[in-house]
């Protein structure tokens, strides 16, 4: 469990599309503030998720090979090939020039709540659902399933809260770097997703067979 949800945090971290929209957010007139509620929501849809998780299980992880332990194993699978068939099909359509979202027009007029629902919308969905469905091996009659859980919202929230930090400790600073690292996100943003669909979906479907197989 511990290994999968380090590969499943680490690709949420870098997502491409949630850490332009989070520069952003820094950027405009709320920035620290936005940028704070933005981080808040992220955390809290993780915990959310997780909690709605550990109700089902009680804390306790379903036998091996059981029909729930099956279930989550399958759910994995799917979203596995999911993401491999999402990331073939970015590899092999024709390239197509950057467009901002709709959104990103709005952000400078961006309020802590409505930076709040930005998080909820830009949280990488299929990549949460996998983790969830990995948290339901958590053991939390052990200190240490209660530690891996704490790790895994960090991990996921790692890049937000480097940001946050660094913007209310050196504003000026951060704006400079942090635009510069925006225009490098945005310039290979299909690349990047591009890798993560593969390297994730690939990592879950070969675990998911494992699993089933043995």
């Amino acid at each position: 469990m511990v290994l999968d949800l380090v590969v499943i945090g680490t690709a949420i971290t870098l997502g491409p599309l949630h850490n332009s929209a989070f520069i952003l957010l820094l950027s405009s007139g709320r920035g620290t503030r936005n940028g704070l509620a933005f981080l808040l929501s992220w955390l809290a849809n993780l915990v959310v998720v997780i909690t709605c998780v550990l109700l089902l299980t009680g804390g306790t992880p379903p036998a091996r090979h059981s029909q729930p332990s099956v279930a989550a194993v399958a759910a994995k699978l799917a979203i596995g090939l999911g993401l491999v068939l999402y990331g073939e099909y970015l590899r092999r359509r024709p390239p197509r020039p950057p467009r901002p979202p709709r959104w990103a027009a709005r952000v400078d007029q961006a309020k802590p709540g409505s930076a709040a629902g930005l998080a909820w919308l830009l949280q990488p969905w299929a990549l949460v659902g996998a983790g969830a469905a990995t948290v339901i091996d958590a053991d939390l009659s052990s200190w240490v399933g209660w530690l891996a859980l704490a790790a895994y919202c960090l991990l996921a929230s790692l890049s937000l809260i480097a940001m946050e930090l660094y913007a209310v400790r050196a504003p000026q600073a951060a704006e400079a770097r942090l635009n510069a690292l925006r225009a490098w996100v945005e310039g290979h943003q299909s690349r990047l997703v591009i890798t993560l669909s593969l390297a994730v979906g690939v990592w879950l479907v070969a675990r998911s067979i494992y699993d089933l197989a043995t």
